[in-house]
């Protein structure tokens, strides 16, 4: 499971980093900015994916793997959870103004993540964040590829909702 949950953890931040690129070119390579632009108009739909894919696969960590989150995955939780039950909502309401509530928590979670992804790189020290009954932030519970944790398959699905939410379709040069 750590595997397919890396690979898509990958395909989530590189889909959003493609996507920025297609903004970027514009319709100067046209088939990315198609592509970009089918992806916006589901945008909805891959938010929900992206924040479903999350919470089940925390899910999956914690309650079949055994994977005792620390405090850190914790909080990351909070961000992620509500942003799941708000795509879900918008999706069946048809609500496009849903990102004005899930792009702040994806922040928040980035921000989270960030933070625990440089704990377990060794990047930063933190004594503070982890109580004394969970694991210490700075554990890893497995590594793929040698840098895909769980806190940098959580700043990946962060990061793409943001960018799914952020990012405007490439306008094509008719609309210039």
């Amino acid at each position: 499971m750590e595997v397919a949950t890396s690979v898509l953890a990958v395909i989530a931040g590189g889909g959003a980093v493609l996507l920025v690129v297609a903004w970027i070119v514009g319709d100067r390579f046209r088939p990315m900015a198609a592509a970009a632009r089918a992806v916006h108009a589901r945008r909805a739909e891959l938010t929900l994916a992206v924040a479903g894919v999350a919470t089940l696969g925390s899910l999956y960590f914690s309650e079949v793997a055994d994977y005792v989150p620390c405090r850190l995955c914790w909080y990351q939780r909070i961000a992620m959870y509500p942003i799941a039950l708000i795509a879900l909502v918008a999706l069946i309401r048809r609500d496009r103004t849903a990102r004005f509530y899930t792009v702040p928590l994806a922040a928040i979670g980035t921000a989270i993540s960030t933070y625990h992804y440089l704990i377990e790189r060794g990047v930063l020290e933190d004594t503070d964040s982890c109580s004394l009954f969970g694991p210490a932030c700075a554990d890893v519970w497995f590594e793929e590829l040698g840098f895909i944790t769980l806190a940098f398959m959580a700043l990946c699905g962060f990061v793409a909702i943001i960018v799914l939410n952020v990012v405007p379709a490439p306008r094509s040069q008719e609309e210039s």
